[in-house]
């Protein structure tokens, strides 16, 4: 059954080599009087991009004042620092240099400068956001797809409490994708953010209810072109097309295009990990490999017909005797494609070990920032989640 839906995808794309020389142009646009830079790391400045993007800002008229230091996991006391910031400045803008994590921190920034009250309130669930300061981004990591989304993911420091909050006030009025960004990244993160790329897509593809088949084939085409990218840039990690085929796919996995006429979203793999990257600081994507195949064991018997599909129509595999052999087969087969990419397959490959007493701990906050549930393939309570977590182990 074909569910109602609203698409809305208010972002500009810009894309192509050379691109990131627009911005100055592309903020004036807005009519904004000042703007915040917003980067993570010194490789941004060494790789001369911020200089180039500076320089095009000042060609354009446009006053700017930065704000580095976003790490992965983004904090929430970087983000409080950048609030201050922007009202001690007078910014009415906020350009964010960078991956997912530099986006998710200039989107709290915006509704914390915009907003009235506690921006960590958003996160906790105990108000709605009412502004979003505008946002632009100058794409450097295919991964998140937070440049073309609704959503945000912040680390509160006291505690290692990772939240996520999703409102279209925050979407970006435009995205600078220049795949040649992208060809610096270490291995790691390159297969990192592929591995998040492909969960996108897959926590709106294994659901219950309601699927259309043209949104299941944009949704499986994208994974086959992921898949195979990924092995590309393993062997030639500056090809220029398999880049950009990545760096379009992560945009178009979380801009909700995959979801159209799906009842609900499913985002458990997520909501597990979220968990574990709060607790560990591990990196994003390698923490949803490491509990996916442990989450598809336990669901798949719930949710067989889109696990068959997906092991012929995405993981190409020989059909099995059986729906539940050919699905089991899938999943071996995306296991096995993580570990091509050098991607963990479980808790102990992704050089954690958590004893008893914090899978618990891991499984009571997910189910407490799940409303005691999460799920669409099955729907997850707490002891589900320690299940999956216990089985995760290696």
């Amino acid at each position: 059954m074909l569910h109602n839906f609203t698409y809305y995808t208010p972002t500009r794309v810009v894309f192509g080599r050379d691109t990131e020389q627009q911005t100055g142009a592309l903020v004036r646009e807005q009519g904004c009087r000042k703007v915040l830079v917003h980067y993570g790391s010194g490789s941004a400045r060494k790789s001369g991009l911020l200089d180039r993007i500076e320089k095009s800002l000042e060609e354009a008229g446009v006053s700017y004042v930065e704000l580095g230091g976003v790490v992965p996991n983004p904090r929430l006391s970087l983000v409080y620092k950048g609030i201050g910031l922007c009202r001690q400045e007078g910014v009415d803008f906020i350009l964010a240099v960078g991956g997912g994590s530099v986006i998710d921190s200039a989107k709290a920034i915006g509704y914390g400068v915009a907003d009235d009250g506690d921006v960590w309130d958003l996160y906790d669930r105990k108000r709605q956001a009412s502004a979003c300061l505008p946002i632009g981004v100058v794409l450097t990591i295919a991964a998140a797809g937070s440049e073309m989304s609704s959503s945000c993911v912040i680390t509160k420091d006291e505690g290692g409490i990772k939240r996520g909050y999703a409102s279209d006030l925050s979407r970006a009025r435009f995205a600078v994708m220049n795949p040649e960004l992208t060809m610096s990244l270490p291995d790691y993160q390159t297969a990192c953010g592929c591995t998040d790329i492909l969960m996108h897509t897959m926590e709106r593809y294994f659901t219950n209810g309601g699927h259309m088949e043209l949104t299941d084939a944009l949704a499986e085409g994208l994974m086959r072109t992921v898949l195979r990218s990924a092995r590309i840039l393993r062997e030639h990690p500056d090809d220029y097309d398999a880049r950009a085929e990545v760096m379009w796919a992560g945009s178009l996995s979380h801009n909700d295009l995959t979801s159209c006429g799906i009842r609900e979203k499913d985002f458990s793999s997520h909501a597990l990990e979220h968990e574990l990257g709060g607790m560990f600081d591990v990196a994003h994507g390698a923490g949803l490999a490491a509990v996916w195949g442990s989450w598809a064991r336990y669901v798949y018997k719930s949710c067989l017909p889109r696990f068959e599909m997906f092991a012929l129509r995405v993981m190409e595999v020989e059909p099995g005797r059986d729906a539940e052999e050919t699905a089991l087969r899938g999943i071996e087969a995306m296991e096995a494609f993580y570990r091509e990419i050098g991607m963990p397959t479980n808790l102990h490959e992704l050089g954690i070990d958590p004893t008893g007493e914090q899978l618990r701990e891991l499984a009571e906050k997910c189910s407490i920032a799940s409303g005691g549930k999460k799920g669409s393939a099955k729907v997850l309570q707490e002891a589900d989640m320690l299940a999956i977590y216990q089985a995760s182990l290696g």
